[in-house]
């Protein structure tokens, strides 16, 4: 945690600094301009690593638990502004300091608590994850998406449980779907990079998924043939990883609404010097949304994070516990369990 936070540190004040220096330009220069200043420029004389058979070479642990801090949409304050500016950034890295500092006051009192939870990083000069449509915000529903949101159930939306399909994909551990599994989450934010000859593999610590990228010019199987992040290929635009993701199962990913079978994703991998990967991410569902969003990111090399296991709830029986706990189908077996349990213990029951 110490060095992930001090690693975040170092690149946010980079940015911090950078975005002052050009602070008084920034209204003259493109957007294109201003997300290429999010990155370091690389070192002299720096070539982009190969593989021993030659593709640029990804390879690495990117971690994406530092950028917890950055919203994925937009706040609407900001309107089409991509760039918090030197004041507002520098608030919100005061605050985003004061929460991780949390960790540390814990330590030195010896208890876990939502210091040691939570896994925020330091926010991003951007204002949002999302940067396309131009208000950094998902586009609008259709009304097929509008009704696959409204029928959504899970346990951030429903109180009474008393099947399994009251429990989201995420509720019980099958996926966080595309493109949610690659970015932050709450905490287990590992991604890491393995590359072979036609192959890429993309792990995610958080639900322990693993993305196979074809490159060997294979086509995606018939539509018929479904996976929960979907089929992936790919093939390398000069240095950039170019991937197409296509054949999601519906109803597998966790963003503005729940997706069709015809979710497609666009993303490019592109190493901007030895220790940052720019990630773009288009994102299109012609049944679900009227147009698509564009993500765009910076990812930050860190070889010494830890890639856990992610084991979700303890001993795999919450969804268990709170169909019996809430659905009326139970109702008599807690009201027996409840009397047994007052006889027991002498206290009247009320």
């Amino acid at each position: 945690m110490t060095y992930r936070t001090l690693l975040a540190a170092t690149l946010a004040l980079g940015l911090v600094l950078g975005g002052a220096a050009q602070n008084a330009a920034a209204q003259d220069q493109s957007l294109d301009d201003q997300m290429a200043a999010r990155f370091q420029p690389p070192p002299p004389g720096w070539q982009m690593p190969r593989t021993e058979w030659g593709d640029p070479d990804l390879r690495g642990k990117w971690p994406v638990d530092y950028l917890g801090q950055t919203p994925r949409e937009r706040p609407v304050q900001f309107g089409t502004r991509a760039f918090l500016t030197d004041a507002e950034y520098a608030s919100a890295f005061e605050e985003a300091q004061s929460q991780l500092d949390r960790y540390d006051e814990e330590v030195e009192v010896g208890v876990m608590s939502m210091g040691h939870w939570a896994e925020r990083g330091h926010p991003l000069r951007q204002t949002s994850m999302v940067v396309e449509p131009a208000n950094g915000r998902y586009p609008p529903l259709t009304p097929m998406g509008q009704r696959l949101r409204s029928e959504e159930r899970t346990s951030w939306n429903t109180e009474v449980f008393d099947r399994m399909e009251d429990f989201g994909i995420f509720d019980r551990c099958l996926t966080r779907g595309m493109p949610g599994s690659m970015l932050p989450g709450a905490y287990n934010g590992g991604i890491q990079i393995f590359q072979s000859p036609g192959l890429v593999a993309i792990q995610l610590e958080m639900i322990h998924e693993t993305r196979l990228v074809y490159l060997d010019g294979r086509a995606p199987p018939p539509s018929s043939v479904q996976f929960d992040l979907g089929y992936s290929v790919g093939h390398w635009e000069g240095d950039s990883l170019v991937i197409e993701t296509t054949n999601f199962r519906p109803g597998m990913a966790m963003g503005p609404a729940p997706n069709s079978a015809q979710l497609h994703i666009t993303e490019r991998l592109t190493l901007m010097n030895p220790d940052q990967v720019r990630y773009e991410a288009w994102v299109r569902d012609p049944l679900v949304m009227e147009g698509h969003y564009k993500l765009d990111i910076p990812w930050l090399r860190d070889e010494e994070y830890g890639m856990f296991e992610y084991a979700c709830h303890e001993g795999n029986v919450q969804i268990r516990g709170y169909i019996t706990a809430t659905s009326p189908r139970f109702a008599a077996e807690r009201e027996a369990a409840w009397a047994a349990q007052q006889h027991t213990s002498g206290t009247p029951n009320d």
